[in-house]
């Protein structure tokens, strides 16, 4: 009898360690399952304007009119747009983050370190809406005040705010490679009488060469998938730049296009079609960009070696001599050019300045003193760390200084009157946290389960390689696309309408991927010492997991979960057309009630409702309050635990 119990007992183990690994797999699988249907589902509405304008025509063709007597469906000027946007957004940020990395993995201490990273993370976690809101409001009246245009609102708006969204991402990604060069490195450089600057420059940065690559990919992407803020302050005029250098010339990108256009379109017609062929190709865009960054990383990680044993390798000193000539033409070349297009375009007070950067390196490289190249090279790094600093003090003192009058409990606890100049944020306030309590419920365990089969169930399989991929493609799509996708499933397809709960599903998917990764960083933390003891002790390995690996991970778990709060408190693209709308009294009484958010409502305010400063400034000051707040615990709890694990 004894026997038989134990058998049948070991057969419900199996068949619930069975069940258990399916449902792991399932919630790991979804990943790849969403990107696919996503790419699918826009097909299947975008397919219709591929069809009768042709790909090519669609894609090349030089006017974008789809209201017009005559309508036009040529995206190039579009995709023209957001190339250009990005590319003077990666010349604004690549400098300083890199800049910045150098100064906070090099040279600070770690007094000045406890400052610049937060600062940086900080940055980061400033939301989209915001920032358009300040590019709005604070940088395109600068340009208009100082070039006498008639608008700020340029390709040289967007470029530069894109630029200091792209800050956080790159600085983060290049310290952490610079940090994680060995330091035997840096110890051997050195010993062959090496200044600390030329061992920066000439060892530390080529071993961190992948990291800071992906850096900038990153940044890329963050650019190309921005929304909110590029639509503020680009001018939105679907033109080609004459010529293509005219910095000051409004343009469009194909995310701005999406949230100007999508909203007032008739479903099922011939515009609503070509909407959807541009989300297409967003969406192309950004996979694409994701599948070069794996390829090139994998490229640089294969090549490391190679290059660094040929890095003190003998050569020809004619090859050398004949190498440095050709190069020293080729910089002088790049720095006319350079200043002459600045010039050209009416940045003189830019042009300035380079040029004589240019000079110093052009001529003073070889005519000054090692000791006079790094205090020149250090002044650069610890600018490029002042630089960001005062950015985001600027954005800040400004939403905190013209935020502060509208404050008061009355502002807090009514609902909006008169289109929001007057009133409360009550509704906006309890919607935006209803979505985002929503989202996290339905992204947190479907995340955990995702990362717990990657972990502790697949090891370097084909399947896990996917559902990376799927997640790496997840994490890298636009949160315009998301919306859209949102849309035509959810709130059409689906018959949800627009509403909570289609906000709360749109949110959810777009999180997803921060949960995993986060989740999973925690998972492979802990000692595989810990799961081999339990499972030497007779414990199946769902028991292992559940006992054994989970709750020690729990705070990284707590950390991911709340910095998606934070990502999701702050997103206005996956909700503009899924959950919200603009002004109501009351609360929503059912999932399938529209609700109102606060990066909604700001958005609104400041771009469609004239007279309503103070409010809108508050509103911008409430949002920024909420989504700091959720990063800053998540900074706490995480720093809390890692000083733990220390110790």
């Amino acid at each position: 009898m004894t026997g038989k119990t134990a058998g049948f007992r070991a057969r419900v183990f199996r068949i619930k360690e069975k069940f258990v690994t399916s449902i792991f797999f399932l919630t790991a699988f979804f990943a790849v399952a969403v990107v696919s249907f996503i790419l699918l589902f826009l097909l299947r509405d975008g397919y219709p304007a591929f069809e009768s304008v042709g790909v090519i025509n669609f894609l090349l063709g030089n006017t974008w009119a789809p209201t017009a007597p005559e309508p036009s469906y040529g995206i190039f000027p579009l995709i023209m747009g957001t190339l250009l946007v990005t590319l003077g957004a990666m010349i604004f940020a690549v400098p300083l983050s890199i800049g910045c990395a150098i100064y906070i993995s090099e040279l600070a201490s770690p007094r000045v370190k406890k400052i610049l990273k937060p600062a940086t993370e900080l940055l980061a976690g400033i939301p989209s809406i915001v920032y358009g809101f300040f590019g709005l409001i604070v940088l395109t009246t600068f340009i208009r005040m100082t070039f006498n245009i008639p608008t700020g609102q340029t390709w040289l708006a967007g470029s530069i705010l894109l630029g200091i969204m792209a800050l956080p991402t790159i600085i983060s990604v290049s310290e952490d490679a610079i940090s994680s060069v060995p330091r035997e490195y840096h110890e051997g450089s050195l010993a062959v009488g090496a200044t600390r600057w030329q061992t920066i420059r000439r060892v530390v940065i080529p071993a961190a060469l992948s990291g800071i690559a992906a850096a900038i990919i990153l940044g890329v992407g963050r650019a190309i998938g921005e929304t909110m803020a590029v639509m503020m302050v680009t001018g939105n005029a679907a033109i080609i730049p004459d010529p293509i250098w005219n910095v000051l010339s409004p343009v469009r990108t194909l995310t701005g296009t999406l949230g100007i256009e999508m909203g007032e379109v008739s479903v099922g017609s011939d515009h609503y079609n070509a909407l959807f062929g541009v989300a297409v190709v967003l969406l192309i865009i950004a996979l694409i960009v994701n599948f070069s960054a794996r390829a090139i990383l994998s490229y640089l990680r294969d090549g490391r070696k190679t290059r660094y044993n040929n890095m003190f390798r003998t050569r020809s000193p004619f090859v050398v001599a004949l190498k440095e000539q050709v190069g020293q033409w080729w910089r002088i070349a790049a720095s006319v050019l350079i200043v002459l297009l600045l010039l050209s375009s009416g940045l003189w007070w830019v042009a300035l300045p380079v040029a004589c950067l240019a000079a110093l390196w052009l001529y003073g490289r070889t005519r000054l003193s090692r000791k006079q190249t790094e205090a020149i090279a250090f002044v650069g790094v610890t600018t490029a760390a002042l630089i960001v600093l005062a950015i985001l003090a600027i954005i800040l003192l400004d939403i905190i200084i013209n935020g502060l009058p509208a404050l008061s409990l009355d502002f807090l606890t009514q609902s909006p009157t008169n289109l929001g100049r007057s009133g409360g944020i009550f509704p906006a306030i309890v919607g935006t946290l209803y979505l985002v309590t929503g989202a996290i419920l339905i992204a947190l365990p479907i995340g955990v389960g995702a990362a717990v089969y990657l972990v502790e169930y697949t090891r370097d399989k084909r399947i896990t390689k996917l559902i990376r991929t799927g997640v790496d493609l997840l994490n890298g799509t636009p949160s315009i696309v998301f919306g859209l996708f949102g849309f035509a499933f959810i709130v059409l397809y689906l018959g949800v309408g627009v509403s909570l709960l289609a906000g709360m599903i749109t949110l959810s998917l777009m999180v997803l991927p921060t949960v995993i990764r986060t989740t999973e960083e925690s998972l492979m933390n802990i000692p595989q010492s810990l799961r081999e003891g339990s499972l030497a002790l007779g414990a199946t390995r769902w028991q292992t997991i559940k006992n054994v690996v989970i709750p020690p991970a729990i705070p990284g778990i707590v950390t991911g979960a709340i910095l998606s709060i934070g990502r999701a408190a702050g997103e206005t693209a996956p909700i503009m057309f899924t959950a919200v709308v603009f002004s109501t009294r009351f609360l929503p009484d059912s999932l399938f009630d529209p609700v109102m958010a606060l990066p909604y409502h700001l958005y609104i305010l400041s771009t469609n409702v004239p007279g309503a400063s103070t409010n809108k400034y508050g509103t911008a000051l409430v949002l920024l309050m909420l989504v700091v707040a959720f990063y800053t615990v998540a900074i706490v709890v995480r720093n809390h635990y890692s000083k733990k694990t220390r110790g």
